[in-house]
């Protein structure tokens, strides 16, 4: 069984090893099966993940509907986190709706109605730069947890100055942000102040986006409606995926026996500041990998030789 840790100042217990959600979605990742992403999340609830993190803007709210559907009778065993912030993921889209305490509110009722639930557990905000409404999203959150509608909420963002603004009366019970052996640089600044604030951090891009994983060769192709077939349309996306695919052969005897992507995962739950680690998953298959990396014990040593503390790069934009 999974080991339980705290999500920083919301005493909310969620699995170490938590279910992402945006593959589900059915967008950016390739080809999904609506079936066995649900077998995924039965396989997971019975061997001890209990935290699920989704987004409004997965497959279009996809991902919440699919999660809704497997919540069905059995609300109380699900530990849910869901953000809300994004018109969509391009460059045209990539901004607030929500210019009012009010929409935003109408809009997380909106994520509740696609999970099917009268309460969430965790909202976050996915705007992740500066923008002027972020005081419009607090006050939003804030109705919501005094309604009873959120027990928590928290950011997703890898913009230190930005988390210590959302974080500026206290309140901001989680972050999410990207870390990894190949992204180290949440060490710096943004891990401790999370163990000094209190904020639960839940980790995304453990994987780095599949590459720590170990799977993957300088020939790999990625299917159609995969964000990935970027790195070989643009050559210096090229080179930098050449070079993380050679710093993954330098890591694989690090594993000793474990696959890359369960030392991949163990990496950042030996961070203190860590509550969860949320992988993406498609399949039980891939359910029953990650659930197994609870067991393994991290040659931290051997890692900083190859990526040092606080080094390598931001794997998603800030």
């Amino acid at each position: 069984m999974l080991n339980r840790r705290v999500l920083g100042k919301s005493s909310i217990a969620v699995s170490e090893i938590g279910f992402g959600l945006w593959a589900a979605g059915g967008d950016f990742w390739g080809p999904t099966d609506d079936g066995v992403i649900l077998d995924a999340i039965d396989y997971s609830l019975e061997h001890g993940i209990n935290f699920f993190d989704t987004a409004d803007v997965y497959g279009d709210g996809h991902s919440e509907r699919l999660l809704g559907k497997a919540m069905r009778g059995r609300r109380e065993r699900f530990v849910v986190a869901t953000k809300i912030g994004w018109r969509g993921f391009s460059d045209e889209t990539k901004s607030s709706a929500y210019t009012t305490a009010g929409k935003l509110v109408a809009g997380v009722e909106s994520n509740l109605q696609r999970l099917q639930t009268d309460y969430l557990d965790v909202i976050q905000s996915h705007i992740d730069f500066q923008d002027p409404t972020m005081e419009v999203f607090l006050e939003g959150f804030q109705r919501l947890q005094r309604d009873g509608k959120v027990r928590a909420y928290g950011v997703s963002t890898s913009d230190f100055d930005y988390l210590r603004a959302f974080n500026a009366d206290g309140g901001c019970a989680t972050l999410q942000v990207d870390y990894s052996i190949l992204n180290r640089t949440a060490e710096r600044d943004i891990l401790p102040y999370c163990i000094e604030n209190n904020i639960g951090v839940i980790v995304r891009g453990a994987l780095a986006m599949g590459i720590l994983a170990g799977k993957f060769a300088a020939e790999t192709r990625f299917p159609e409606g995969d964000f990935r077939s970027r790195w070989h349309e643009n050559e210096d996306e090229y080179r930098i995926y050449l070079n993380d695919l050679a710093l993954v052969e330098r890591l694989r005897p690090l594993a000793q026996g474990h696959s890359l992507a369960q030392l991949a995962l163990q990496f950042t739950l030996a961070h203190p500041a860590v509550s969860a680690v949320i992988p993406g998953i498609k399949d039980p298959a891939q359910a029953s990998s990650n659930i197994a990396a609870g067991t393994m014990t991290v040659p931290l040593d051997g890692i900083d030789k190859i990526v040092p503390p606080g080094g390598g790069r931001k794997i998603w934009p800030a």
